[in-house]
């Protein structure tokens, strides 16, 4: 404890220290005879601070950020490879879904070399287009001065589509989506009506049943040739891609292709 007492040669107060001798000396300071005590600031609080629990502290969440951001980083590759999977597999089923609804065909479906749907189909053939073909043809002949004469007009339906029996898959990668199908062919041209024009025997020349029939098989002649004029198989393989793409979008692309097969007849 400090304490002041009179100086006896200058009338100013003297600051004791009377605490004892433990306490540190206190420095007077002053002006126009007041002085104050400026008393000595308590120990440091860095002498307090525990530096090494600090750095231990630092260093065990330095390591566990670096274990956090390594975890993450390493499944990032197995994350991602499974949102590719399970992309890959949605585009097999929609475009297995579509193709069902176009051909009643299931398609052979492998996705990532693993294939997920084997083709089945309860079909065999599916007309995709169907048209009206009107043909006409005459048949004229002489023996011996005399001539018959056999002119028919006859009405078919032409259908252009897919064998199903051939091979029908989707393939999806990763890089790309196909679809692979059998070109589109004439499945068949079916007899509507005949309509006898004329019929005219010679007098010893008669029309026989052998005229009859070779006139209706070169009709049905004229009409497939017709049909393959008018490129109905084309038509059938675009209206096949319209419909696909009306089903899936364009997203993903899909790349349609039309493989070559031996005609059947």
């Amino acid at each position: 404890m400090l304490r002041g007492t009179p100086s006896s040669s200058t009338g100013r107060e003297v600051f004791q220290d009377c605490s004892g001798g433990n306490s540190r000396p206190s420095r007077p300071f002053g002006r126009g005879g007041r002085y104050f005590l400026l008393l000595t600031v308590p120990p440091s609080f860095s002498r307090h601070f525990n530096w090494t629990l600090a750095f231990t502290i630092i260093g065990l969440s330095t390591i566990a950020a670096g274990v956090f951001v390594f975890n993450r980083c390493a499944s990032l590759p197995g994350r991602t490879t499974k949102e590719t999977v399970d992309q890959m597999e949605r585009v097999g089923r929609d475009l297995r879904d579509a193709i069902v609804q176009i051909t009643q065909l299931q398609p052979r479906v492998t996705i990532n070399n693993r294939v997920y749907f084997e083709q089945t189909s309860p079909i065999a053939e599916l007309a995709l287009i169907s048209q009206t073909i009107e043909v006409e043809h005459e048949f004229l002949h002489t023996w011996a001065g005399s001539t018959k004469r056999l002119r028919l007009h006859g009405t078919y339906t032409a259908k252009a589509g897919f064998d199903l029996r051939k091979e029908f898959s989707v393939t999806v990668t990763p890089e790309t989506t196909i679809v692979r199908l059998p070109h589109a062919q004439i499945l068949g041209v079916e007899q509507n009506a005949i309509e006898l024009l004329a019929y005219e025997n010679g007098f010893w020349n008669p029309i026989s049943g052998a005229d009859v029939q070779t006139e209706l098989a070169s009709l049905a002649k004229l009409a497939r040739d017709r049909a393959a004029a008018r490129n109905l198989a084309a038509e059938a393989e675009e209206s096949f891609r319209t419909q696909l793409k009306a089903r899936i979008g364009d997203t993903p692309p899909v790349q349609v292709i039309f493989y070559q097969t031996p005609r059947s007849d």
